[in-house]
């Protein structure tokens, strides 16, 4: 086989491999376009459609609970609550922050809603803490108020915004966050006297239980 030849043959293989090339590209360009069109088109379509686009573009997530449930202790309780505070309060978080914190920087904006319930715990009393005169008299010493719960809402606390970093997402960030939030909202509720609310309010209750079954006075001892 001559020179011209080789170079004809090679011609023929290379203007063969183009037009495979080129019809792959069509038929490619070809299906793009009927899809983005049938996009187009949906889009018109009902209000279904587009909530179906925007659940693929934001997911909802799917959660999954182990069945296997465990039970570590069951206690018994004599809590009277008296007293409850809900509180809101705004949480700044960050780390890594300074000259890199473009890179390794995170902070996020909590709003924080929780509530602190306060009262007295009936089961520290002991037997010589209720004495019955004669006269009818009950006299009482209730153990001192304390906070029985501090719990956030999770239905109404939620990331206000937050800011990250190219790499410096950190995982615990808002965790710690939410261990700040409890923190105020039951330093919040004890500034503001939830304790002293509680151990009136406690005293009230059952001075009205105890002159209902009968006795004349009651007395509340320190």
């Amino acid at each position: 086989m001559n020179q011209k030849s080789s170079l004809s043959v090679l011609n023929t293989i290379l203007l063969a491999l183009i037009l495979v090339t080129l019809g792959a590209l069509l038929i490619g360009g070809v299906t793009a376009a009927s899809r983005f069109r049938q996009l187009v088109e949906s889009l018109k379509g009902p209000g279904e459609t587009i909530r179906e686009i925007k659940e693929i573009v934001n997911p909802t997530p799917t959660i999954f609970a182990e069945p296997i449930t465990i039970v570590r202790q069951v206690n018994a309780l004599s809590r009277l609550e008296t007293a409850s505070y809900t509180v809101e309060k705004i949480i700044t978080a960050e780390s890594g922050q300074g000259a890199f914190g473009f890179l390794f920087g995170d902070r996020l904006i909590l709003v924080a809603h929780g509530q602190v319930i306060a009262g007295v715990d009936l089961s520290k009393m002991r037997e010589e803490d209720i004495i019955v005169s004669q006269d009818g008299t009950v006299t009482v010493k209730l153990p001192p108020a304390e906070v029985l719960v501090v719990a956030l809402d999770n239905q109404k606390s939620y990331i206000y915004d937050r800011d990250t970093g190219i790499i410096g997402m950190n995982p615990a960030l808002e965790t710690e966050a939410r261990r700040a939030a409890e923190q105020e909202i039951l330093n919040a509720a004890l500034e503001d006297g939830i304790l002293e609310m509680a151990q009136r309010n406690a005293e009230v209750y059952l001075r009205q239980l105890i002159l209902a079954l009968g006795f004349k006075q009651v007395v509340f001892s320190r």
